[in-house]
């Protein structure tokens, strides 16, 4: 599914973001149907991750998918090449990998999929934890506006947004998933 979601505005109408429940159940399907096909070891698979919405998302996958003792995840914030610009992140969250990478194939799981830093990063510091014999990637969706030559395995949703947009996943208590589309007005 692609949808353009236009720049917001006086004149523009209120735009809804996608239904992050719904895309979460069409990416955990497009997982499973993969998995079944995997010649791979179960447990050769694992699920890492990126903070926060990504790891929202590795967990519940994990809980889905009978791989909990397979999950890790990951902060990025040291690893970004934007570090020295734009500073420490005010919620830096460990990073906890509790299994060996050497040898596993890595499912890398994020919310939003954008300019593909965020994924380099992740690759970045899972290679300091060891060599995977593969790592895949899922997003909850795909924005555009790649700067990297990254693409998502399996994406759930792609939306085009403008450079002044973003989508942001966000969780309740109860562990209910929304998207929220803002706008930065200059």
């Amino acid at each position: 599914m692609k949808q353009s979601l236009p720049e917001t505005g006086a004149a523009a109408p209120q735009l809804q973001a996608p239904d992050a429940e719904a895309l979460y159940k069409i990416l955990a399907g497009q997982i499973k149907a993969a998995i079944a096909q995997m010649d791979t070891p179960t447990g050769a698979l694992a699920l890492v991750g990126i903070h926060s919405g990504g790891a929202w998302l590795a967990a519940r996958l994990a809980a889905d998918l009978q791989l909990s003792e397979r999950l890790g995840f990951i902060d990025v914030s040291f690893y970004r090449d934007d570090y020295a610009a734009k500073g420490l992140h005010a919620e830096v969250k460990p990073t906890q990998i509790p299994f060996s990478v050497d040898g596993a194939v890595i499912l890398l799981v994020d919310d939003v999929l954008y300019t593909g830093r965020t994924t380099r990063a992740a690759i970045n510091e899972l290679f300091d934890y060891g060599r995977p014999a593969r790592i895949l990637l899922a997003a909850l969706v795909d924005r555009g506006g790649r700067e990297l030559p990254i693409a998502a395995d399996f994406v759930a949703d792609t939306v085009q947004l403008a450079a002044s947009q973003s989508l942001l996943l966000q969780r309740t208590e109860d562990g209910h998933l929304t998207l929220n589309l803002t706008t930065r007005h200059a």
